[in-house]
């Protein structure tokens, strides 16, 4: 999936992230301005929870996955004992009982046993057999399995997502011993996949629900964890930007003017342009260009619209617009992205 350069300006770990000083009339980071923000950002973050295998392996397994399409987000919640996760380009991340992974890009990945070796490419005398709600994968006699992961992925509602999953890594690690929103996020994983399981009236509809509000809850912590002071995350942050930026994701294709998003945002449009300036590097007429092109590009690679529908949904009035304006933000022909 492809990155928005004004939502990944920086990304440098921390504990917190530290509240900005207010300058000019302006709003600091904080807390309630964040979950303001992804409240906001809730609709775009509806997923349907899809639970593909229990896993449960002995010491020398690999189990691995391709490329999802757009639009889904595997994960791995280790239920027992401890495991390794390798994604191309992202490193090896080890994961124990409790952990969740999430991969947003829905990227190719491996998760193996911790001491198996590199070169073994599949677990040996694997086996699979489907109970009456999910398709169970072992190497060892029933009972006997040292490591346990539940396997799925969230399957978003909308395409227009791509530009908040644009800002994220191509992997979230979230741990059972940060603290207890880490836990919160387990248990409610765990009940959705008994939800499933117990298969009750009504266990779609509260899975779906559990499941979209899972996503916020990842996402409200990822940012916890991170100096997400720049870009995307950091305009998002701060509640005047934010009203701005949300207005932009929700209507791309709209023609926007600089005074329609100062009034939105409830700023002057010189404090606008400050914020996004110092946020994301550029100004809002300049950011939204960004998410429009960026948004067309996974179009692109989804390969499921025409180059018109493309370009009128991101909002240019003419293909040959777009394709100029492509063509200088990326230094390539949109046809040649759709050829790739």
């Amino acid at each position: 999936m492809a990155q928005s350069s004004a939502a990944t300006k920086s990304k440098k770990p921390a504990k917190a992230v530290t509240a900005a000083q207010p300058e000019d009339g302006v709003e600091g980071v904080a807390t309630d301005g964040k979950v303001d923000a992804l409240s906001s950002l809730a609709p775009l973050l509806r997923v349907r929870p899809i639970f593909d295998s229990l896993c449960r392996f002995g010491e020398q397994w690999a189990s691995g996955h391709v490329p999802e399409r757009d639009g889904w987000v595997p994960f791995h919640l280790v239920t027992t004992g401890s495991c390794v996760i390798t994604v191309p380009g992202a490193g090896a991340h080890a994961l124990s009982q409790g952990d969740i992974a999430l991969l947003p890009h829905g990227g190719a990945h491996v998760v193996h046993g911790a001491d198996t070796p590199a070169k073994l490419g599949k677990t040996p005398g694997l086996r699979s057999y489907a109970t009456s709600t999910i398709t169970v994968k072992t190497n060892v006699a029933e009972g006997e399995a040292p490591t346990e992961l539940l396997c799925g992925r969230l399957q978003f509602e909308l395409a227009r997502q791509n530009l908040v999953l644009a800002a994220l890594p191509a992997i979230i690690v979230l741990r059972a011993d940060d603290g207890s929103a880490a836990g919160r996020l387990q248990q409610m994983m765990i009940t959705i996949r008994d939800e499933l399981v117990t298969a009750l009236p009504g266990a779609a509809a509260i899975a779906n629900d559990l499941a979209s509000a899972l996503m916020v809850m990842v996402l409200r912590l990822h940012i916890a964890q991170q100096n997400m002071n720049l870009g995307l995350f950091g305009l998002l942050s701060q509640r005047q930007a934010a009203r701005a930026v949300i207005a932009l994701i929700e209507q791309p294709e709209k023609a926007w003017t600089l005074d329609a998003l100062a009034d939105l945002a409830g700023a002057s449009r010189a404090t606008l342009v400050r914020l996004f300036q110092k946020t994301a590097g550029m100004a809002p007429l300049e950011f939204l260009t960004d998410l429009r092109l960026n948004l067309a590009r996974n179009k692109l690679v989804a390969g499921q619209e025409t180059m018109a529908e493309i370009s009128i949904a991101v909002g240019y009035q003419s293909e040959s617009a777009f394709s100029r304006a492509f063509s200088r933000h990326f230094g390539m022909a949109p046809s040649s992205l759709r050829l790739a």
